[in-house]
């Protein structure tokens, strides 16, 4: 039915689907694995699906002459497409899928470029320099944070420096900020800085990995 819908309505044919690879998932006696015994005996049928349609910027600016169509700035693949029959307190088993979802830059360039000076460790304090382009709209509330190189949020940073009340050194080229020594991790790792923009309210520049 749904494969027939999506030949025949225009806003279901862009929508994709993982393969059916479980038992249909409807319907069933409530707490159990067992297809319906009720007098109606339903035929087991895959009702609960998921489906995907990623939209992407260039698709719009295209179709307005803004640039030419060119590849996808968000690409989505399915890792993951099941049902859990081990659920029972309903007539439907639920289904879930697992998506992994690339986003390419809207920038090729970084808006701040910033490295760490010298060796890091947590018996002195350690230098940061970094730069930014003429038009970056910066702030007395941006910060430089230190993570682990797997960090995945924003949130997740060991410590910070605030870019003026840490700032030590400033020409027309680079500024540089200092952290304490206390808060520099004394088990050591690999890590690298980010620089998060108030204004932006985003992460607009990340340094290469280096050792502590």
């Amino acid at each position: 039915q749904l494969n027939m819908a999506k030949k025949k309505e225009a806003f279901l044919k862009e929508f994709k689907e993982g393969p059916l690879q479980f038992k249909p998932t409807y319907k069933f006696d409530l707490y159990s694995e067992v297809y319906d015994t009720s007098e109606k005996k339903r035929k087991p049928a895959w009702t609960d699906r998921i489906l995907w349609k990623v939209k992407n910027l260039c698709e719009d600016a295209s179709k307005e002459g803004e640039f030419p169509e060119e590849e996808n700035l968000i690409s989505v693949t399915l890792n993951n497409y099941v049902s859990h029959m081990s659920y029972g307190i309903s007539d439907h088993k639920p289904v879930t899928g697992t998506f992994k979802l690339e986003m390419k830059p809207l920038v090729s360039d970084p808006l701040v470029m910033l490295s760490h000076e010298g060796a890091w460790s947590a018996e002195h304090d350690v230098l940061i320099r970094y730069s930014a382009v003429p038009e970056f709209p910066s702030s007395a509330w941006d910060w430089i944070g230190l993570f682990q190189v797997t960090f995945r949020h924003v949130n997740d940073y060991i410590t910070y420096a605030w870019v003026e009340d840490d700032e030590i050194s400033s020409n027309k080229d680079s500024k540089q900020v200092y952290m304490s020594a206390s808060e520099i991790p004394r088990m050591g790792g690999e890590f690298l800085l980010c620089y998060y923009s108030n204004n932006l309210q985003s992460i607009v520049g990340i340094s290469e990995p280096f050792q502590v």
